[in-house]
């Protein structure tokens, strides 16, 4: 009966594995609802900000802010890619990831070089594994995203574009659509958009009203952009983050269904083998017997 007892000890280590798996399924169904809820809120902060500026830009069109041209004269394009810390969030990495690549590869068969911001840990693993010329990252973001941890990766980023030194920067993660469904992102950040500043009627009933500048409209303006440009990339964080806890919420609840086919597949092995082995042995007494 060796062969029992080995079967005996793989369904009870399955058996452990699965309270574990079901266990990180719950975890991941609570923190899910939570960054949800974040990725909400997030969302009227940079609407809000968004047609402030749209509105002093409308005031003030002669002015035309660093963050809205691009001369096409830089040979480089920045990426700033949001992944996940940690693992076991199904192909949610691997989708974002094969996205940038291929948008990597049009970009440099044009003959442009790429610039990285990575923010999350595998995303970061990646870009060294192919040697890209990362700027800045940020790793180690916990459950909730905090703005200031954000603020210096991006800064380098956008810096780098006031400068002239970009053509354009795109902001790469995976858009929250559902609890079964996460789509990967690869979204032009910069240059803005006229697009980006349009109004509603309702916008621009709600944002009628003239300004006092200090120090001047420009100034205002161009910090205001920034500060948007800052919320889009913590919404991109906050969406991404939902995805993980959904992603990883199917993914563990796939290994628990896995694990529950499994130990009945194992259970009825170890049944018919203890059923062989009974056979066996009074076939053994029969024979005997009747030797006898």
């Amino acid at each position: 009966m060796a062969v029992g007892k080995e079967i005996r000890s793989k369904i009870k280590s399955v058996e452990n594995t699965k309270k574990i798996t079901k266990a990180m399924e719950m975890v991941a169904a609570s923190k899910m609802r939570k960054a949800q809820e974040r990725m909400r809120q997030a969302r009227p902060y940079s609407d809000k900000v968004r047609n402030i500026a749209a509105n002093l830009s409308q005031a003030n069109p002669e002015y035309q802010s660093p963050y809205m041209r691009s001369t096409g004269d830089a040979k480089a394009v920045g990426f700033i890619v949001v992944t996940t810390d940690k693992g076991l969030c199904g192909g949610l990495n691997t989708n974002v990831l094969r996205a940038v690549t291929n948008k990597m590869r049009e970009a440099k068969d044009a003959g442009k070089a790429i610039k990285v911001v990575a923010i999350g840990n595998k995303g970061f693993g990646f870009m060294n594994r192919i040697n890209a010329d990362v700027l800045s990252h940020a790793v180690q973001l916990g459950d909730k995203p905090l703005l200031d941890k954000l603020i210096g990766p991006v800064k380098v980023m956008l810096d780098q574009f006031v400068e002239g030194k970009l053509d354009a920067v795109y902001l790469c993660y995976t858009q929250f659509i559902n609890t079964m469904k996460q789509e990967p992102q690869v979204q032009t950040l910069l240059p803005l958009g006229a697009d980006r500043l349009t109004q509603s009627a309702e916008e621009k009933k709600a944002y009628g009203w003239d300004y006092i500048y200090e120090p001047d409209a420009p100034s205002v303006i161009d910090e205001l952009l920034k500060r948007y440009l800052e919320a889009l990339v913590y919404q991109g964080v906050a969406d991404n983050m939902a995805s993980e806890q959904s992603a990883r919420m199917v993914a563990m609840k796939s290994a628990t269904d896995n694990a529950g086919n499994l130990i009945a597949e194992l259970k009825l092995i170890y049944n018919k083998t203890r059923q062989a082995a009974i056979t066996k042995e009074l076939s053994e007494i029969v024979g005997g017997a009747a030797a006898v």
